[in-house]
């Protein structure tokens, strides 16, 4: 491409931006940019508000599955004591004889 062209191709993109800002900042267009972000608001909104009820079930199940452990530990707990005192008394009863 010779360098006439390549003027010419800077000067035309140059055209086109300045007249492409022109039409971007129009009365119109601002509108339409300010009913854009106001959809982008209140989608928003809406996105947190299901965020916040899926954080709600999270932390419910969360608490749950606490809970259930806990549970779990305390019943193994006295399982493995209760293992405990049967071998003891085994051991007790292997000695007397």
């Amino acid at each position: 491409m010779s360098i006439g062209g390549k003027i010419a191709l800077f000067l035309g993109g140059t055209l086109f931006g300045t007249a492409g800002l022109r039409i971007l900042s129009g009365k119109d267009a601002r509108r339409v940019y300010a009913h854009t972000a106001a959809a982008v608001l209140r989608c928003r909104d809406e996105v947190m508000k299901h965020v916040e009820l899926v954080q709600e079930g999270c932390s419910d199940i969360l608490a749950d599955a606490k809970q259930i452990n806990a549970d779990r530990e305390k019943a193994a707990e006295a399982e493995f004591i209760e293992d405990g005192a049967e071998e003891s008394a085994d051991t007790e009863e292997s000695a007397d004889k």
